[in-house]
């Protein structure tokens, strides 16, 4: 058993660290032509998940490497990678709307 668990209390995670996103949306808004906005849903899409979108999609950059860049690990970048293709694909999937903003999960 844990120390913290005698006392109550748990470990505090670790801090955030920060992330470097260089490149910028155009946009920050996408939705499926023909419907109004008020009947769609959305899925949001972080800065830093729209940055793993473009360096390794769209640069074609390694994800090595790319973590490198937005100062991660190569781990934490896949990981990145991997929500924001599940939140792409959703959206897609499911015709709704993408809104591209900072947002700290």
């Amino acid at each position: 058993m844990e120390t913290g668990a005698l006392f109550g209390f748990s470990k505090m995670p670790r801090p955030r660290i920060c992330r470097r996103v260089r490149g910028k949306p155009n946009s920050s808004f996408f939705k499926p032509a023909g419907v109004r906005m008020i009947e769609l849903e959305e899925i949001v899409l972080t800065l830093e998940e729209f940055e793993a979108l473009r360096l390794v999609d769209f640069e074609n950059i390694e994800q090595i490497k790319a973590g490198e860049q937005m100062k991660i690990s190569q781990p934490t970048f896949s990981r990145i990678l991997k929500s924001a293709r599940k939140n792409i694909s959703e959206a897609i999937v499911k015709g709704k709307a993408i809104r591209i903003e900072k947002e700290i999960r």
